[in-house]
């Protein structure tokens, strides 16, 4: 299967290659003058070693005049498809056509959406590079599939596309600056495969617990693990008092299949206050820290709370994007789980609180807590750097340029507003002190992604005029919902944080390819260890570890290792 992937992506390239043709002119006469693009997208597309023909491209194929194609460009973009009830097509609807009246009025450029299902977005781009039918704009939040790729000659490389038309991306460079254009640049190649999108806001999960339970049983918010476990087992002890004929579907402690995302919080109060920036970087690089000191006993006492009746018992069966947990904290039956950090308040009207008070009444919903400290006492939460999905061009784009200014366009600080907050009196209000206020869309106007963030691909979170503006707009950003609530929510969720660093090592040449093999083999051995017979527990965990060290893991690990101290 490799070697045809690798046929496949060689001939797509090479074709890609022998396409393309143009003058040897540049980019550099800016100012809304004309500009030549031909030559210098064929001379990117070309080894450094092999001399380019010069052959003229007729002049109305490759000017820019005013911004704009004199000759319509065309160029196709991922959309991740949601599967939301009620929502909208992803690749046709009124903000796609915003984005695509835009690109034509501004650079006549003609944008065709390609959906993607978003839960299974990896495997669905590995099977589009790997046919050559990728979009021309493609992102994903796993870099080492675009580095697979890359190797394989699949990935254009855009360090000199994104340097010489710098004059033309004001914005895209304003907005990510040199840190995120250039934070996957190889320090000895200088290649560039993917450009990391912008994280506005650092918050990343909550825990969160059924505040009307907790003033139902006159319990306190809990603070501690203790206290955390405690309240979870007066859920499962008082299931007739807070579900009635229901309290055979008590679940007091939600969880799904993404044991290392869902468990967040607990797990990285197991790990040692005295990990070294250098342990993070060597065993860093699961996006679950499953290789971390201390994570095994905090899935083993995951395992204790399974065994006791405490976590939904048949969370293993649901898979990616299954709403079956949803449905069932939207009924009423979950009493506390971890999440996104303002899970159970978005997606508007149809939020699980939203349907909390209409199906159990006005009194019920979820609230965050901060129950898990680490052994200095520490409320610690890793965080990640201020990137977030990887935005990357395969080969078989031919027009890169087109594709930059799309980019750049969304990255247009009042179209990206628009996407973000939509339309006045129908997805906000616009208060007195220019504060933005969410409001539920119906029909062709609805969002399908919180704040849009499927279109704005550059920027993950809320960014408006100031950061007063922003803080306040977010707390309003969520219909149905208190304001106290969600400036709580994002309080917790950067509370004592652990931010992620930069380390420009260059390529990790044994992570090629292993992204979603070991992402997998991670949950299913956490699956298996957290639903084992208690007295199962060391063994399921321990040769499930040898097993995902034998796989590739060890050996990324012993390049990590190579590669810091060579750097340090």
């Amino acid at each position: 299967m490799k070697k045809m992937l690798s046929i496949l992506l060689a001939c797509a390239l090479a074709v890609s290659m022998m396409s393309a043709c143009g003058s040897k002119e540049t980019p550099k006469d800016q100012g809304n003058q004309t500009v030549t693009q031909g030559a210098k997208e064929e001379e990117k597309k070309q080894p450094e070693a092999e001399a380019t023909p010069e052959v003229q491209e007729p002049e109305e194929n490759a000017e820019i005049v005013n911004g704009r194609f004199v000759e319509t460009r065309k160029i196709t973009v991922e959309i991740y498809e949601r599967g939301n009830d009620g929502g909208s097509k992803p690749e046709d609807n009124f903000f796609t056509d915003f984005i695509k009246e835009g690109m034509l009025r501004d650079h006549n450029v003609e944008v065709t959406y390609v959906p993607v299902p978003r839960w299974t977005e990896k495997d669905q781009i590995n099977n589009l590079l790997a046919a050559g039918d990728a979009p021309d704009v493609c992102l994903t939040y796993d870099y080492p599939t675009i580095q697979t790729y890359a190797n394989m000659g699949g990935v254009m490389d855009l360090s000199t596309y994104v340097e010489d038309y710098k004059d033309m991306l004001p914005n895209l460079w304003g907005w990510l600056q040199e840190s995120n254009m250039y934070w996957d640049r190889d320090p000895e190649k200088g290649t560039i495969w993917a450009l990391e999108a912008r994280l506005a806001n650092s918050t990343r999960i909550n825990t969160f617990v059924r505040e009307d339970w907790l003033k139902k049983l006159n319990l306190a918010s809990p603070t501690t693990l203790e206290e955390f476990e405690k309240m979870l087992v007066a859920f499962k002890d008082n299931a007739s008092l807070l579900l009635g004929a229901d309290a055979d579907k008590m679940v007091p402690f939600g969880i799904s299949f993404d044991i290392g995302w869902r468990a967040d919080h607990l797990l990285a109060s197991f790990v040692p206050s005295s990990i070294t920036e250098q342990e993070q970087y060597i065993n860093g690089f699961d996006d679950r820290r499953f290789l971390y000191p201390g994570i095994k006993e905090g899935v083993k006492l995951l395992n204790k709370w399974y065994n006791d009746g405490l976590i939904w018992k048949d969370f293993a069966i649901y898979g990616s994007g299954d709403p079956t947990e949803d449905n069932m904290m939207k009924a009423g039956y979950v009493g506390a789980f971890m999440h996104n950090w303002d899970y159970p308040y978005r997606d508007g009207d149809n939020s699980i609180n939203n349907n909390l008070k209409r199906l159990v009444g006005e009194d019920a919903g979820y609230v965050a807590v901060m129950p898990f400290k680490n052994d200095a006492g520490v409320y610690a939460k890793f965080l990640p750097a201020p990137v977030d999905r990887k935005i990357f061009f395969p080969t078989t784009n031919e027009e890169p340029l087109a594709s930059l200014l799309y980019l750049d366009w969304i990255t247009a600080f009042e179209n990206r507003k628009f996407l973000q907050i939509g339309e006045e009196g129908v997805n906000h209000t616009t208060l007195a002190d220019g504060s933005i206020q969410a409001m539920a869309a119906t029909g062709e106007k609805i969002m399908n992604s919180p704040l849009n963030i499927d279109y704005t691909m550059t920027i993950n979170g809320l960014n408006l005029e100031t950061q007063e503006l922003t803080a306040k707009s977010l707390s309003l950003s969520y219909v149905g919902v208190d304001a106290k609530y969600i400036e709580l929510a994002y309080d917790y969720s950067i509370r004592d944080g652990i931010y992620g660093k930069q380390h420009s090592y260059g390529e990790i040449t044994s992570e090629s390819g292993m992204g979603p093999a070991l992402s997998e083999k991670r949950d299913v051995i956490l699956t298996q260890s957290v639903t084992a017979p208690a007295d199962k527990f060391d063994s399921v965990f321990d040769s499930g570890m040898a097993d995902y060290l034998s796989s590739g893991g060890q050996a990324i690990i012993d390049e990590r290792k190579a590669a810091w101290e060579s750097h340090n």
